[in-house]
């Protein structure tokens, strides 16, 4: 189950990058936040500028206009605290009332650390004296004990460290946990859908996150199992019918040839009485030869035809398949044109003879089945890229592109030939096709270039 160690890689990336996400997210909108904060938002800082920023003149102390500007945008008000009095020898128009107006040395002390009247208070030095400042109510939040265990601070960056792999861990934890029911649903999920296409029996616990899937895949798998045997059922239905029906004919059709033959050549029966008799044992012959073809595609479609491979010599097999189709043709109506090169003598393959015969002898009988008028048969063995190549084509009448793709995708006995509105049996290239498939190789179809049609059995060769 390479799928699940995927599937939890994933769930823990997502979790990573969720956090690290999170994290960036928080930082940006921290920094957004305070960069938004109001423009006197260093107190400390700004007092020390006023307490630097006032300069004394006959009339008394007189703060820049541009400071003075800024403590009035910021409704901040501020005194001036003479160091050889301790009073206010300076302040702001909007000093509140209750802000007194001298101070001792506690009292500095105190609104430094604390808030004078619940407005938060921060000082400026000088050297003639100390800025007080005092900001609106609720602006600032003022730290009374500002100090610190002196550890704590050199440890910070180990503690914070720390802190953070601890969070991190439990989140991970966390998530594991919350995750673990569904993976664990997941993986029988996984592995039942997977055994579905190997027409396995499949039956999934249903319970669980996702129970309702798991229903469904039984259900599947009830309705596989039960189609599989019944096809089974058929098929083997099938093939006992074809072998019965096969082995019934044999006997009444070899009786059939034989008195058929017998009249054929009886010298008292007339003429046109001969004639019609070696049409019986002709048309005989074929249904005889049909029989076998029907029983030998059936036990290669169930595998149930014995294959007897041996090292054999392609040419040498093609080259007798064409000399027996030579010495038939007595009429001369199908020359048949050996075009193998003289160089090539031996193409090894791994295979059944027999069968190699068959197939080649059905190709060139098909070119006769369907050229009643006659043609040029033309037959060549080839061997490049580790392959053997039987080609077998003619130049008659030729095949249209829907009948090639019928006749190299049809998966059946019969092929229609909606011409004639009648049933056509497809048997002899089937039978090639299968004597390919149960030797690893493959059928072409294709139109010759001599204007009939062209099939190439393709064959491994023999290491």
């Amino acid at each position: 189950m390479k799928s699940i160690p995927r599937l939890i890689k994933r769930f823990v990336g997502v979790m990573l990058l969720s956090s690290v996400l999170l994290l960036i997210l928080n930082v940006s909108l921290f920094v957004l936040y305070t960069r938004e904060q109001m423009p006197n938002a260093h107190p400390w800082k700004m007092a020390e500028k006023v307490a630097k920023g006032l300069r004394r003149d006959a009339s008394g102390y007189r703060l820049p206009d541009t400071l003075a500007g800024q403590l009035r945008q910021s409704n901040v008000w501020a005194v001036f605290l003479d160091n050889e009095t301790m009073e206010v020898v300076w302040q702001t128009d909007n000093l509140p009332e209750t802000v007194p107006m001298s101070y001792s040395a506690s009292d500095i002390a105190g609104l430094t650390r604390r808030y004078i009247d619940g407005y938060p208070t921060f000082t400026g030095e000088s050297e003639d004296g100390l800025a007080v400042l005092g900001y609106p109510k609720d602006s600032f939040w003022k730290h009374m004990w500002p100090s610190w265990d002196y550890r704590l601070i050199s440890q910070l960056p180990k503690t914070g460290l720390s802190v953070l792999a601890v969070n991190a861990a439990l989140i991970f934890l966390i998530y594991v946990i919350a995750n673990s029911r569904l993976l664990k649903a997941v993986k029988p999920i996984a592995a039942g859908i997977q055994a579905l296409p190997a027409r396995e029996a499949v039956h999934i616990r249903e319970a669980g996150l996702l129970s309702e899937l798991a229903i469904s895949i039984n259900k599947t798998s009830d309705i596989l199992q039960t189609q599989s045997r019944q096809l089974r059922k058929k098929e083997y239905a099938r093939t006992n019918w074809i072998a019965g029906v096969s082995h019934d004919i044999r006997t009444p059709l070899s009786m059939v040839m034989g008195y058929a033959g017998q009249l054929k050549e009886d010298a008292g029966l007339s003429p046109a009485g001969r004639k019609k008799a070696d049409v019986i044992v002709r048309q005989s012959q074929r249904m005889r030869d049909l029989i076998n073809d029907l029983n030998l595609a059936s036990k290669l479609e169930y595998n149930m035809q014995p294959l007897h491979r041996r090292n054999e010599n392609l040419v040498a097999i093609v080259r007798q398949a064409a000399a027996d189709f030579i010495n038939m043709d007595i009429e001369a109506r199908y020359p048949l044109e050996w075009n193998t090169s003289e160089d090539l003598t031996m193409c090894p393959v791994k295979a059944d003879r027999d069968l190699l015969k068959r197939a080649v002898s059905n190709l060139i009988q098909n070119c006769m089945n369907h050229n009643q008028k006659g043609c040029t048969i033309f037959v060549c063995v080839a061997a490049e890229s580790r392959t053997c190549t039987v080609s077998v084509e003619d130049d008659g009448i030729g095949v249209s592109d829907e009948q090639i793709t019928r006749l190299s995708h049809s998966s059946h006995y019969m092929v229609c030939d909606e011409n004639q509105g009648e049933q056509r049996h497809g048997l002899g290239l089937l039978i090639v096709r299968q004597i390919a498939a149960v030797h690893g190789g493959s059928v072409v179809m294709e139109k010759s270039p001599r204007g009939g049609f062209s099939v190439k059995l393709i064959l491994p060769m023999r290491e």
